[in-house]
This record gives structure tokens, sequence and C-alpha cells, in this order.
């Protein structure tokens, strides 16, 4: 079998993972490149692999760091199934035509204020492209086994987010794990990854692979911030991931204000993506720690905002709020316009609640840069700016060591991807001196022949 790496190699975002085997070609994930300009760029570039030449692909979950690049694929031939699980199923149905829709927008803006290069600038795809790619969908249950070309695969929980899978991959010679995004044993909303059954060789993200999430909780940094930012009279701006962290955010606000620990103060929810994935997670409670009580109250806690007007009129409020919308690493969407109005208020605050990929404006702001540029304009960001400990949605590098060690028998080999490369080569480093286990990072375009 041949395994290559054409994305989140040397960089967190991008997931492609094309496996050949026995005349077959599988692509694991198909995400889009985010951050940096250059690796941004990589969107644009041809698939090295003819997507009519897939059989299929498996997506271990919704974010489009994994399966945003879709509508590309199928647009560029791609004609197989996109298997996944029914939760991330219905994510993507939610994710893939906003991300088109937004990109519409984007380039629309653009040609109107001919801010771009490009004449005109276009998409990189639409919304009904994404729409289009939805048909390709096939749901794959948790540990249901499939059958492609001599392979048996499977898909195990993984936590991070509904739906979220590690891939096993099986033939009578041997295994391959794709650890997908792993999620936090003592996450306060999903359940903790499952233990590894199989893996003779494994491919592992390292987001978090040079950092511990601490002892400091979150709630605790949350609950000061809320409290200081109020007694000022300003704004609580929250740029959130829909998928995920919106709602952990959300029950954690639930769960301070039962407890008195933070001002009762109105919350709104200005993202319909995550309005409407909160009611996806009241669907799929088997997959997280969530009674219906308490989805319940995830629902109760914050109004909605769906419509652009109740967007707008939240620039009139006149009294302290919290205003949680997407997107999470602020690289668009209408957390952008209140970042412009409300990041100069030195009265208010700004919180990140999640990895930022290396060149968006979120690890920008949370590394210290105080003049970022929205909509074509410089503004001044006077507005404090928190980074939230712990309420990541990935494991640390000890949890990580963790799952690890619960494979009965050393692996051939480690596979390290999805990490900034100071954070793979940390955890490199521990696999080797801790575990004992071979373990390398590869780069984009790397091919490695396994004993499968």
């Amino acid at each position: 079998m041949k395994l290559t790496f054409l994305g989140a190699a040397g960089t967190v975002t991008g997931s492609k993972y094309l496996l050949e085997h026995a005349g077959r070609k599988l692509l694991v994930d198909c995400g889009l490149f985010q951050g940096y300009k250059n690796l941004r760029l990589l969107n644009w570039q041809p698939l090295p692999v003819d997507p009519a030449s897939l059989d299929a692909v498996v997506l271990t979950h919704a974010h489009l760091d994994h399966s945003g690049a879709l509508p590309l694929l199928v647009r560029q031939g791609f004609r197989g199934p996109v298997y996944a699980t029914p939760s991330t199923m219905d994510l993507c149905e939610l994710l893939l035509p906003d991300s088109g829709h937004l990109q519409e927008d984007d380039a629309e803006f653009a040609n109107r204020h001919k801010t771009s290069k490009h004449a005109p600038a276009l998409p990189l795809y639409t919304e009904d492209d994404a729409r289009h790619a939805l048909r390709s969908f096939a749901p794959l249950d948790f540990d249901r086994s499939l059958e492609i070309g001599g392979l048996t695969l499977r898909l195990r929980h993984a936590g991070h987010i509904l739906g979220a899978a590690s891939l096993e991959v099986c033939s009578e010679r041997g295994s391959l794990l794709f650890s997908g995004d792993l999620g936090r044993p003592d996450d306060l909303v999903m359940r903790p990854p499952a233990p590894i059954e199989f893996g003779d060789t494994l491919v592992v993200e390292s987001t978090y692979g040079d950092r511990s999430h601490g002892d400091e909780g979150s709630a605790e940094v949350l609950a000061d911030v809320v409290t200081r930012t109020a007694a000022r009279g300003g704004m609580v701006i929250v740029p959130a991931f829909a998928v995920g962290r919106a709602q952990s955010l959300l029950y954690q606000i639930f769960l301070l204000k039962r407890a008195g620990r933070i001002p009762d103060l109105p919350v709104f929810l200005d993202s319909p993506m995550a309005i409407d994935t909160t009611a996806i997670y009241q669907r799929h409670r088997a997959e997280h720690r969530l009674t219906p009580d308490e989805c319940r109250s995830l629902g109760n806690v914050a109004q909605y905002c769906r419509t652009v007007e109740q967007s707008r009129a939240l620039n009139a409020l006149s009294y302290p709020a919290i205003i949680i919308s997407a997107s999470g690493m602020a690289t668009g969407g209408r957390v952008l316009h209140h970042l412009r109005n409300h990041g100069p208020d030195h009265r208010s605050s700004i919180v990140f609640a999640g990895f930022q990929a290396g060149g968006t404006r979120g690890d920008r702001l949370v590394k210290g840069e105080r003049m970022i540029r929205i909509f074509g304009e410089d503004v001044r960001i006077n507005a404090d700016v928190v980074s939230l400990p712990g309420m990541s949605a990935h494991a640390d590098a000890s949890q990580i060591i963790a799952w690890l060690q619960t494979l009965k028998k050393a692996p051939r080999h480690v596979y390290l991807t999805h990490g900034e490369p100071a954070a793979a080569d940390a955890l490199r480093w521990r696999i080797e001196h801790e575990l004992r286990w071979p373990v390398s990072v590869p780069m984009m375009g790397d091919q490695v022949t396994l004993a499968l």
C-alpha cells in the first residue's frame, strides 16, 4: 500500500491522505488549507491526483480543514461516494453550503470595492457547488465495517466534535490508523476518544503536541473576563467555531450563570449555523455527555440572531452583553462586524476559545497585534484580548500520549501530521523518548510504502 501526504503535513490544515492499494485509490479527508496566504493559495492548485480516478472518500469529521475541499473535488470530476458518520453528514449539510456562500460574498465584496488583484475576483466554489457535493455522501456508522478493494474500513469515536472519528484500515497483512482530530478525555461536552484496537502504522494529529491545557480551567478565566468587562460597561465578543466550540461555550456560560459566578448578562448567539448545530446536538445525544435537560439549557441560555437585521441590531446595544459569533479564527463571517465595532473600545474584551491557525486574524490578535485589517480597513484593537486555556477541542500532548498507550503493542511507525513544525517535533521527541516508538514528521507530498 502507498500512503501519500497531500495536506496537513508541516501545517495544521488542508487534511488529505491518498491511499493506493490493489488498483484502488481512497482519499482520507478532503480539507481546505487555512491561515497563511501561501497555504490558502494551495486551495486553488489542482489536486495532485485525478479526482475521477478516486474510488471513494472517507471523512474523519466535518470541520472545513477536513471536509471543505469536497465541492472542488466533485466539480473537478470525482464521482464516487463520500463516507462519513451520520452526524458528520448533518454538520456538513450546514458547513459546506455556508462555506460556498461566504466565498461568493467575499468575491462580490472584492469586486464591488476593487480590493482584489483579480478582475473579476471569483469564489473558490459556490453554494451550488457545495450542495451538489452533498449528494455524494453515504452514511457509515461508528464501528460498522466497510469493504473496499480488499481493505476493511471502520470509524471509531474520536471525541472532538459530533461525528468525529478515527479511521481504521485493515487488510490481511496489517492495519493503519488515522487518528483524525482527537478530543479530550475531560471535555465538558464530548465523550472521550475510543481506545486504539488496531494500528501497525499510525497517522496521528499533533496540533497541541508542544503544550498542555494547564491547570487553570477555562471556566475561571471566562468568569473573570466577563465580570471585569461587565464592570467596565463593555462587550464580550467571542469568535467561536459554529460547530463544537459555540455549544461548549453556551454550556459553560449556563453553568457559570447557574452558579452565580458571572453577572446575568444577556447572551446573543449570532450565527445561524451555530444555532442549527445546537439542534443537531440534541439529535445525537449518544455522542456527548449532556442530558436532555442540559441540551435544553444549552438552547435557552442565549438569544438567537438568525437574520442580518438581528445581527446589525447588536451594534446599537448600550449595555454589557456577550456576543458569540463565527468564525472561530476571525477569518470571516459576522464576527468581523463585531470586531470592527467593538475592538477599538478599551472597555470591551475579545475572547478566543480554540486553536488559532498561523496567519489568521485570531492568531495575530492572540500574539499581540493590535492593528487588524477588516473589510479593507485597518482597525485599531484596544479591547482586551484573552485566550481561554483548556477550551480547545483537541487533546494536548500528554493526552495524545495517553491515548497512544491504549495500543496493546508498539506500532511499526508513527507519522505526525496536523501540527505546526514546533508542535509536531515536540510530540515526535516525546514519542521517541517516552514510548520508544519509531516516529517521523512527513512533509507535503511525501509518499511511503506500507506493509499492508
